[in-house]
Parts: structure tokens; C-alpha cells; sequence
């Protein structure tokens, strides 16, 4: 499994690296290969590729505004799990138990 995600607040700071900061640990302790892109004050930082996108196994988008180049993402819905950086910073492993009950509904 290879999770890649990208962490967007509206003001760009805090909760954007704390939820990647969440994210990367959990995957960390799970020895799951992850890459999060951050797009934060400083802009975009670590930016996800093509090959990054396409070998993704789960796309965690954590945003409360909009991503900038979602249009990479075009193809890849199925992939995607959608929330806001603060539930990622507060349970990062809801990422898991959705993925599950999506895994479950479609049984």
C-alpha cells in the first residue's frame, strides 16, 4: 500500500502542517510508504506527481479551501478520500476505517 495526500487550511499555516505532520506518523508507524504535499503560505512544498498520483494506492485530500492543480486528480476518484486537516490532526486513522467501511459497502 502507498498513500499519498496533500494538506490545505485557509490560512495556510498551522493545521496544513500539523495534518501532514499527523498523517506521515501514522504511516510511520504502519511502515506504509506515504508522500504529503503541503499547500500552505509557503505555496506548494513537496508537490505530488504523475507517477506519485498513479501508483497511489489511497489519495487522502485534507483541505478547506481549494486545491490548487486538482485537475491532476481527473481520472483518479476512486482513490480518493476526502476530509479538513483538523479531523486529520485530531485521528489521522480515520483514513483506514474509511477506506474499510468503503471496502465492506461494496461486498
Amino acid at each position: 500500500m502507498k498513500i499519498i495526500a496533500i494538506t490545505s487550511c485557509a490560512t495556510g499555516i498551522a493545521h496544513t502542517y500539523m495534518a501532514a505532520q499527523s498523517i506521515k506518523k501514522l504511516c510511520k508507524q504502519k511502515n506504509i510508504p506515504c508522500k504529503v504535499e503541503t499547500q500552505g503560505a509557503l505555496g506548494i512544498e513537496n508537490e505530488l506527481n504523475k507517477k506519485d498520483i498513479e501508483e497511489a494506492d489511497l489519495i487522502v485530500l485534507a483541505n478547506d479551501v481549494g486545491i490548487q492543480k486538482s485537475e491532476r486528480f481527473a481520472g483518479f476518484e476512486e482513490k480518493i478520500f476526502q476530509t479538513d486537516p483538523h479531523t486529520l490532526v485530531k485521528d489521522a486513522g480515520i483514513i483506514f476505517r474509511k477506506e474499510h467501511e468503503n471496502e465492506a459497502n461494496t461486498e
